[in-house]
């Protein structure tokens, strides 16, 4: 973790006492961050679609493939669900890789942790996180994977401002969502490339699969550190689907 994200995360708590009043419905270690200008679907499953139909699709190996998951490496599925990616990484990344399965549902993890002991799959931990921090330890993944779920993230900007520091060397941030608004459970592209840039990341691939019921898109950290959170500002999305900063950078 760089020297200049210490220092920055020591300042949020001064920072957020600073928050207008306008804040004061957002948690105290987000209000330096800039507001969600968008609206945010309320999850409706923990689970996308049939996992035997996603497998006739080859929706998994897809995207795998895509993102170049390789025997031994180390993957986080956010928002893994009930593990339709977590069963799937870990057959990808073997014996001597790792996967981390996240969720903020308890009862999906309490579902996917049965799972996971029926199919003895030892490369496989699971962790609760939040919706304003994935809570990965740092410089530990090659790759990060946030499928169909990045619509619901309320806070997207201290979330990805946290997940930037726990990146390996030459790591990134795999997204597949729709194209279409947030609280129609999707994301438009221009919005999501607005939100990661303002984050500090660099989008490095982009394709529309019709296979993945959306596309994919895939980021990888710009610069020695995230943004300073109080340079960062809101992005929006237009009525046609544009997004753009608001304020600029």
């Amino acid at each position: 973790m760089s020297t200049r994200f210490v220092v920055w995360a020591g300042l949020l708590s001064l920072a957020a006492c600073r928050a207008d009043a306008g804040d004061t419905d957002r948690a105290p270690q987000n209000r330096a961050f800039p507001r969600a200008d968008r609206p945010v679907a309320k999850v409706v499953s923990t689970q996308w679609s049939n996992e035997e139909l996603r497998d006739r699709k080859g929706e998994a190996t897809s995207v795998m493939d895509e993102a170049g998951v390789a025997p031994g490496m180390t993957v986080a599925d956010i928002g893994a669900g009930e593990g339709y990616y977590t069963v799937r990484l870990a057959a990808r990344v073997g014996a001597k890789g790792r996967v981390l399965a996240q969720d903020i549902d308890e009862g999906a993890l309490g579902r996917l942790g049965a799972r996971i002991e029926r199919e003895q799959l030892t490369s496989v931990s699971i962790k609760q996180g939040a919706t304003d921090d994935p809570g990965l330890p740092p410089k530990s993944f090659d790759r990060v994977f946030m499928i169909h779920m990045y619509h619901e993230i309320a806070e997207p900007y201290p979330f990805l401002w946290r997940l930037w520091p726990a990146l390996k060397p030459g790591g990134s941030v795999v997204v597949v969502d729709a194209d279409r608004s947030t609280d129609q459970h999707g994301t438009p592209p221009a919005l999501l490339f607005c939100e990661f840039e303002t984050a500090g990341f660099r989008l490095t691939a982009f394709r529309r699969k019709p296979d993945l019921s959306g596309y994919y898109a895939q980021f990888v950290p710009a610069g020695s550190g995230p943004p300073e959170p109080s340079k960062m500002r809101s992005c929006h999305a237009g009525a046609n689907g544009s997004a753009g900063k608001v304020g600029g950078l």
